[in-house]
């Protein structure tokens, strides 16, 4: 039976880190999916309510709906089956196999049900089975394979391996053919059927890289409207439109993403650590980018009134604290400062007062304030430098973007910066190599750049200081293949055809740059650059 998620009123829980339930109503719009089972009437339409949910990554949603499908029919194994998926978010790094391990062993009866469906039990059995997390992944991936394999008509088994193999990427180094593969999988779903959640979703995930995004970009350009009530659908197109440098679209898909999670938060009361706050990081990058320096400041002073309101509230013991904000201070600290090079402020914006970050946001935290110093000549710098040092010797939590090797690249550019400001420019220039090989270990570019400062826009902007267009274009042009039309990079290849005699060049260059700055601050200064250069041709 196939059902169109069209408007329906669905009762389903918000839940933390530790799922507390919080019970709210919203009307849904998802999506479109095909998933006979056993399972009839009321209890089905949950069911696959639930899995539409599932396949947007919205979690607490479809926990509800799973739970509201078993809750009509207490035999209804997949079900439980649901329940069970809702606690794995395999590109979140999250699983509650506790929580999930109960809701199995509710499946009592497995006679009744089709052969299929007992494949789909196995198979999540074997998700939260014996050993480590990343075999269980594999012999999950392995099972819903067989499903794939067994029934090629069936778009949710595809769905679900497609899905299981960007799990398997998540911590795997050399990952592009699983890439390659799920997102292959989930173009075949788009093909079939285009207003299948996980067709868009997954393959914009698979494709989320700086050489493949391409192929996705009409997936991210129907996201969106297939699933308009997630939150998480609105922003995921960011992630093409972000590789591929189209400010304008990635500034929209995080206005709506941020917007949509604001309105369900305050329309169904919510605590604020609800809120989408990685969307409103992104869209303060973007900002930066599109030279919307104005609309970025207010951004960031949401970001920390928020922070602020939870740290408050914590002190006062008060329930569901909004500290979850806090996570993407530091990330905006360094845009802020970063993106503009007004070294001063890093001194000047201090978080606010009762911060306790995590090791990793301490270190990028920590990173800024050094290199600031640094580009300024103060010798706090060194102090920084040994800060970074003792983070990554006593060792942090690690997942898939919390790294040692940021923390040795931050250390590198910290000395880069030193260098650079004594010009020691051969030095400056050997420590900022060094800085683009251990970047390339790092996962590929996703959104923002992660590294914070990109190494490839160092050493072309220390190549520039030390007279060296030629070379320094070559590295500009680099950085511009990882993160498109980065106006920091874009400048840097202007400048450095522009000091390199190649007018035509440089001027094809600073119009482009004029073009993305269409709408920017007047007083942005690579605005006033590019609009310079242009009139005195």
């Amino acid at each position: 039976m196939t059902i169109r998620l069209l408007f329906f009123t669905i009762v389903f829980y918000s839940f933390n880190a530790n799922y507390t339930i919080h019970p709210i109503q919203a009307a849904s719009k998802l999506g479109e999916i095909e998933f006979p089972t056993s399972g009839s009437g009321v209890a089905q339409n949950h069911f696959i309510a639930g899995v539409a949910a599932l396949h947007s990554f919205w979690y607490p949603e479809a926990l509800q709906e799973f739970r509201n499908s078993t809750k009509e029919d207490p035999s209804f194994a997949m079900g439980y089956w649901g329940e069970a998926m809702a606690h794995n978010a395999p590109l979140w790094e999250q699983q509650d196999s506790k929580s999930a391990k109960v809701a199995l062993t509710k499946i009592s009866n497995l006679s009744k049900l089709t052969q299929r469906e007992k494949y789909y039990i196995q198979a999540v059995q074997l998700l939260y089975g014996e050993g480590e997390k990343t075999t269980r992944d594999q012999a999950y991936s392995k099972a819903m394979n067989n499903i794939y394999t067994k029934y090629p008509n069936d778009l949710e088994a595809a769905c679900f391996y497609s899905l299981s193999l960007l799990g398997i990427a998540r911590n795997t180094k050399k990952n592009i053919k699983l890439k390659v593969d799920s997102g292959a999988i989930a173009l075949e779903i788009y093909e079939k059927d285009p207003d299948h959640p996980c067709a868009a979703h997954y393959a914009i995930h698979a494709f989320d890289h700086p050489d493949l995004a391409r192929l996705a970009l009409p997936s991210a350009q129907r996201y969106a409207k297939i699933a308009p009530s997630s939150h998480h659908a609105q922003h995921m197109p960011a992630h093409i439109f972000i590789q591929l440098g189209m400010w304008s679209e990635a500034a929209k898909s995080n206005e709506s993403g941020w917007t949509t999670s604001k309105k369900w938060v305050d329309r169904e009361k919510l605590a604020k650590s609800n809120r989408d706050y990685h969307s409103l990081q992104w869209l303060h990058y973007v900002y930066t980018q599109q030279g919307l320096m104005r609309k970025a400041e207010a951004v960031f002073k949401t970001q920390q009134n928020d922070m602020l309101e939870g740290i408050q509230a914590a002190a006062k013991s008060k329930p569901n604290p909004n500290l979850r904000s806090g996570k993407y201070y530091y990330r905006m600290f360094a845009a802020t400062i970063l993106e503009t090079e007004q070294w001063e402020k890093a001194k000047q914006l201090v978080p606010p007062n009762g911060w306790k970050p995590k090791k990793f946001s301490k270190a990028g935290y920590s990173f800024v304030r050094g290199y600031a110093a640094a580009m300024q000549g103060n010798d706090d710098a060194k102090k920084y430098i040994l800060e970074l040092k003792t983070i990554r010797d006593k060792g942090f939590r690690k997942n898939h973007f919390s790294r040692s090797e940021y923390l040795e690249v931050w250390e590198l550019e910290i000395k880069t910066a030193i260098k650079l400001y004594e010009k020691s420019y051969e030095a400056a220039i050997q420590l900022a190599k060094k800085a683009t090989l251990v970047e390339e270990k790092l996962p590929s570019p996703s959104g923002p750049p992660r590294i914070l400062k990109p190494t490839y826009e160092l050493l072309g902007e220390v190549y520039l200081k030390a007279g060296q267009p030629k070379k320094a274009r070559e590295q500009f042009t680099i950085s511009l293949a990882r993160h498109p039309n980065r106006i920091r990079s874009l400048m840097g290849a202007a400048r450095s055809a522009r000091l390199d005699g190649d007018k035509i060049a440089a001027k094809e260059i600073y119009l482009k740059v004029l073009s993305i700055l269409k709408n920017a601050d007047k007083d942005f200064s690579a605005l006033k650059e590019a609009t310079i250069f242009i009139k005195n041709l």
